[in-house]
């Protein structure tokens, strides 16, 4: 494959001399491919997979509902209408949703949050490396790519890691918002004043947001999906050249929807969906072998706000997919929207941890040990079961 050069670093390890000697005693299968894509900003899991079948899911989401434009999946749920490449995938049983799902945080910040989600740790701030990093580690002689404009943490650590960047399409500002959110959000002067700010420039977005959805990205937000398949598709040419990266870690900004939630998720998800066509068409019989998963650090509240977004929340929906996934329906179990059955009266609730789904990926795809799983990759998770039957 023709294009961009492929620049390879390490990483500082923050872990010990034991860990690194430590290995996997078989080799992982070259053709075995895994991806991550982490979606910043607290993606919402309503809207990705909505519950429509949920009697209670219409009065929470008022305007955020989506009825007949929704891509059915069974007699419960559906995906979001601009996620049709994931609907097919799902038709043809290498698509699942993973819909209340969430990390061991609480806090609802998108500093604790990310770092926990990406770090695999039971808190936030306990480790300076990222749990995919360390499961490339444990498996020995396996090579690891990120895209994106910085290596993402997830993939930082000791182990060497390649790295690419499309360029300006995946904007590293769009997190910006978000973060400045929950730096200022004691400040009695300063939080009410940037709240009112970021939904006054979210108004003025919308209109070209939701000409970005139909027609491909003409700014710097988010890449458009013409931008994002064909970022999809570069890096399906790293991981299938000879010899090429079997790890991949994608980094996607901009899911943080306080105001005017429908047009700017749509464009959104609308990039994660090309995103997974390039990946999908770019990986041709590769693609059999391959298990692309799709977190966020946290979901959104169950009850639409009053600008017509949500807010920072607890369980969300984690995406599943690949050639290498076994046909079935949702994975874990789905608390439903009842208000006594919401986390705090407000979110969905956390019925899955998500470093088990993370565990039973590892261990079946990959094959990682569970004494690995337990202690190197997710520290101290011996309590959480790898979920198995996936792939």
């Amino acid at each position: 494959m023709t294009g961009p050069r492929l620049h390879r670093r390490a990483f500082a390890a923050g872990l010990s001399l034991p860990f690194l000697a430590r290995v996997a005693d078989a080799a992982v299968p070259a053709n075995r491919k895994f991806v991550v894509i982490v979606c910043r900003g607290g993606m919402d899991g309503l809207s990705v997979a909505p519950p429509i079948g949920d009697p209670d899911y219409e009065g929470l989401r008022r305007a955020l509902a989506l009825g007949d434009a929704a891509l059915k999946l069974d007699s419960t749920f559906a995906l979001h209408p601009v996620l049709p490449t994931i609907h097919r995938l799902a038709q043809a049983g290498q698509a699942r949703i993973a819909p209340a799902v969430a990390s061991p945080d609480r806090a609802r910040s998108h500093f604790e949050a990310q770092d926990v989600l990406e770090t695999g740790a039971p808190g936030v701030y306990a480790t300076t490396s990222g749990w995919l990093n360390r499961a490339v580690s444990a498996m020995g002689k396996v090579e690891a790519i990120s895209v994106g404009p910085t290596a993402p943490l997830i993939l930082r650590g000791p182990a060497t890691a390649g790295s690419w960047s499309p360029g300006r399409a995946l904007d590293a500002e769009a997190r910006l918002p978000g973060l400045l959110q929950d730096l200022y959000k004691q400040d009695p002067l300063l939080g009410p004043a940037l709240a009112r700010g970021l939904q006054t420039e979210t108004l003025a977005r919308d209109t070209g947001a939701a000409m970005s959805a139909a027609g491909g990205m003409r700014g710097q937000t988010v890449p458009g999906r013409e931008a994002a398949r064909a970022m999809g598709e570069a890096l399906a040419g790293f991981l299938k050249a000879p010899n090429g990266p079997q790890v991949a870690a994608v980094s996607l900004d901009g899911f943080d929807t306080h105001a005017n939630q429908a047009p700017l998720l749509a464009v959104r998800l609308a990039s994660l969906d090309a995103l997974v066509d390039g990946l999908h068409a770019g990986l041709g019989p590769v693609w059999r072998d391959t298990v692309v998963l799709a977190v966020t650090e946290f979901g959104r509240t169950a009850r639409m706000n009053g600008t017509g977004g949500t807010d920072h929340g607890t369980g969300s929906t984690a995406l599943i997919m690949g050639g290498a996934l076994k046909a079935g329906g949702i994975v874990g179990d789905w608390p439903t929207l009842k208000r006594q059955a919401l986390f705090e009266d407000r979110d969905v609730y956390p019925a899955l941890d998500l470093r088990a789904l993370e565990k039973g990926l590892l261990a079946e795809h990959l094959g990682l040990e569970r004494r690995a799983l337990d202690s190197l990759v997710f520290p101290e998770s011996a309590s959480v079961r790898p979920l198995t039957g996936l792939v």
